[in-house]
């Protein structure tokens, strides 16, 4: 009897809904036991790696410096250039200043005019000396020579064009004529110089464009400027005018 029992077990009900399992989990969670809240571990930090430095830009600064000192070395280099050849010019013609002297002053008209004017005529005698030894001037057109008591001028002129070779003195004749407005107070104080003094002080001055000759060369258009400052004993018409001091001084400028 007991090998006629057999037991019979329930078979699985193939229709019926697989049984509910646990959630899964993600890995490397833990579940806390208080709250029952999940909480991740934190992130993975990354290793910290040194930051190359940004590219070096050049700066405008340092280019505008560099062109500087390029101009500024030219300069230095163009006048050390010419400050050579000036040198060298000289040492080889050894210029020297021209010299000008009044040797004679004729006054053929210093009269008053009805209208309180004076017109004045002088007839001036110019020596001009060039000592130089290498060295010519052009005396060129454009030229004044003026007759001043103290700031009125009396006369003016222009020196002829003409060329001085070197060591050459040349006499030269200028006429200066012109007239004095408003001559009243003028005349006063002339009268009063000549009383008190005995001389009266007049000044000539001239402007010259000259160019100069170095042998074959000829250099830049430049001015002569010559002051002469001289005493004579009077200025009336048609006398002898006797110079008592005379004494010119020399200047030279360029003409750009």
């Amino acid at each position: 009897m007991s090998s006629d029992h057999q037991r019979i077990h329930p078979a699985p009900d193939m229709e019926a809904p697989p049984p509910a399992s646990a959630p899964l989990m993600p890995p490397n969670t833990l579940k806390s036991d208080s709250n029952g809240r999940d909480h991740y571990p934190p992130p993975p930090t990354r290793a910290a790696y040194p930051i190359p430095p940004p590219p070096y830009k050049r700066r405008k600064r340092s280019c505008c410096c560099r062109a500087l000192c390029c101009i500024l070395c030219t300069l230095l280099i163009l006048i050390v250039a010419i400050g050579a050849t000036i040198g060298i010019l000289f040492l080889a013609f050894r210029p020297k200043i021209p010299n000008y002297s009044i040797d004679h002053l004729l006054v053929t008209q210093f009269s008053p005019n009805s209208n309180n004017s004076i017109s004045a005529t002088f007839a001036v005698n110019i020596t001009a000396d060039n000592p130089n030894k290498r060295i010519g001037i052009y005396y060129l057109g454009g030229s004044s020579l003026s007759a001043w008591y103290r700031d009125t001028r009396l006369c003016q002129g222009s020196l002829p064009r003409f060329y001085q070779g070197h060591r050459n003195t040349t006499v030269i004749d200028v006429s200066l004529t012109g007239t004095v407005n408003d001559a009243s107070g003028f005349s006063t104080t002339l009268q009063q110089q000549q009383r008190e003094t005995g001389n009266i002080p007049l000044v000539l001055r001239a402007r010259v464009p000259v160019r100069i000759r170095l042998g074959k060369l000829k250099l830049m258009k430049m001015r002569f400027r010559v002051t002469c400052e001289l005493s004579i004993d009077n200025l009336a018409s048609n006398s002898e005018i006797r110079i008592g001091s005379s004494s010119c001084k020399f200047r030279l400028r360029r003409i750009f």
